[in-house]
């Protein structure tokens, strides 16, 4: 994954098979099925891989126990079939984790314990282990911090956890070690066509500024919320095809959870379901489900959200976080498929997802959930066989391991998410021993070399927010050591303090979207 060098192929090659738009779950997952079956694939995004939506998720590998609730028995099935396939391809980067649902009626421990016993059921060989109900000593033993007044027990299941940001990083890699050439900072700024049908692209590097035109058989849209955007490029009249809907997560400290078992909270005053959850030494609350009318790349978080969050979970919880507990604060926009009606609230939109093609050929992903994006990818490819007039090609992505692959991962180990490359980043400076630049998350100056050499990171956010996790994790302590990393940027890439002194400015306007005052 080299910048210099992938532009370089992008001067060589005089048309391509398949052209992607969008370096999120989607498109990194469609970029690794195109390649893998042989396809000379290109994969272009605007800004950086996992900017938007992809990297603000709850950090949850699931089935959905909420859309079981509403009835959508396809997508749970197929959503814990392909959270299986991602625990097996990717085990350093996803885990299994515990959840309790606590039960302060008589009735809602056999109610959600029958409910989850069907989920359990429905995951067939491919379960993370049986839903259990729990007395009320049994609940308490597992999450210590939970309300404990008219508590009478709890259901225990079984879920998965992983990195969003680091899975994207790694689906990229893994992608570009099956031959796609992925390129960050790159806009989209125009379809070609021959005969109204499409032919390639028009680009514009976002870092040099240099115009070029692209030739390809397929193009795929796979740009999330600003699918229409990329419509309307191919179709200036065509009718919105993506409802965005807001989540909001607020990052506290752990000893609000005091324990490593996250709790799942049954019924919020809007009817979702909320989720404290242990991650990296943190807990993340969430989420939200705002509809949104206008498509920013750092959605804000709305107060009205925020405190939604806040009172939902602390009537859970014996220590009840406030706003000067949050660390970090980050929003997402959920790209969620408009129906024909376009009435329905936003948490009653099926999280399936859908694959387009309009007249002249362009491909749209639309909708769907990161536990699904291989199934996604692998419909997609499907698809674009058949528009581009491709050679027929079998999937293989349901055994392809994820670059880094390493079984026994150990999860206490900060730097586990690199799976079999940890010991290529120590090694960088095999002389010195491994020094957080924090004390409170673990960031180190291999790391920072080794994102920018190794992972196509240009700048301190794609280091503090997506190779490292810092600014999602604790934005005031980022704000501090912003400067040393900065340094470090610096020195590797060549630049001088002018760069150093304008990098900081434009970071530190974006921390303060992170944090609460």
């Amino acid at each position: 994954m080299n910048r210099k060098l992938n532009l370089e192929e992008l001067d060589k090659v005089d048309e391509w098979d398949v052209i992607i738009i969008g370096g999120g779950a989607s498109g990194l997952g469609v970029a690794i099925d195109s390649a893998n079956r042989g396809y000379k694939t290109l994969l272009l995004e605007k800004n950086d891989f996992a900017k938007g939506t992809s990297s603000r998720s709850t950090k949850l590998v699931h089935g959905g126990v909420r859309y079981l609730q509403n009835g959508d028995i396809s997508l749970v099935i197929e959503a814990l079939k392909e959270r299986g396939i991602m625990r097996i391809n990717a085990p350093h980067l996803v885990r299994d984790l515990s959840f309790v649902i606590p039960s302060y009626e008589w009735w809602t421990s056999p109610f959600y314990g029958i409910g989850l016993k069907v989920y359990d059921m429905m995951a067939g060989k491919l379960g993370l282990g049986p839903s259990t109900i729990l007395n009320r000593e049994e609940t308490l033993a597992l999450i210590p911090n939970v309300s404990q007044e008219g508590l009478n027990g709890g259901v225990i299941y079984n879920d998965g956890q992983f990195d969003d940001a680091r899975m994207a990083i790694s689906m990229a890699l893994t992608a570009s070690q099956e031959g796609a050439c992925l390129i960050n900072y790159i806009n989209v700024n125009g379809i070609n066509k021959e005969n109204e049908l499409i032919t390639g692209v028009r680009i514009e590097d976002q870092i040099s500024g240099k115009k070029k035109n692209i030739k390809s058989k397929v193009v795929i849209n796979a740009t999330g919320v600003f699918s229409d955007e990329i419509i309307a490029l191919d179709q200036p009249n065509a009718k919105p095809m993506i409802r965005p809907s807001q989540g909001v997560h607020l990052v506290i400290e752990k000893s609000f959870l005091n324990g490593d078992h996250a709790i799942m909270v049954p019924q919020t005053s809007d009817g979702r379901v909320l989720f404290a959850v242990p991650w990296n030494d943190y807990v993340v609350l969430g989420t939200t489900d705002t509809p949104i009318n206008e498509t920013l790349e750092e959605p804000i978080a709305l107060d009205s959200e925020i405190e939604f969050i806040l009172k939902n979970a602390g009537a859970y919880m014996t220590k009840k976080p406030t706003r000067k507990d949050v660390k970090s604060v980050f929003a997402g926009l959920r790209p969620l498929a408009a129906s024909e009606k376009n009435k329905e609230s936003t948490k009653e939109i099926s999280r399936h997802h859908k694959i387009i093609v309009s007249t002249s050929g362009l491909i749209s992903v639309l909708g769907g959930k990161w536990t699904t994006y291989r199934k996604i990818a692998e419909d997609t490819v499907n698809t674009l066989q058949a528009v581009g007039g491709l050679p027929e090609r079998q999937c293989n992505t349901k055994t392809l391991p994820i670059f880094g692959y390493e079984t026994h991962s150990d999860w206490n180990d900060p730097m586990h998410y690199y799976g079999t490359e940890s010991k290529k980043i120590i090694a960088i400076n095999a002389k010195k021993a491994l020094v957080s630049l924090s004390e409170k998350f673990f960031i180190t100056e291999n790391q920072i070399i080794w994102a920018i050499q190794e992972e196509m990171a240009i700048n301190l956010e794609d280091v503090l927010a997506r190779r490292t996790r810092c600014l999602f994790l604790d934005a005031f302590e980022t704000e501090k050591i912003a400067p040393k990393v900065a340094s470090i940027i610096a020195k590797k890439l060549g630049h001088d303090n002018a760069w150093i002194k304008n990098e900081l400015k434009q970071f530190n306007n974006l921390i303060k979207k992170y944090q609460l005052c």
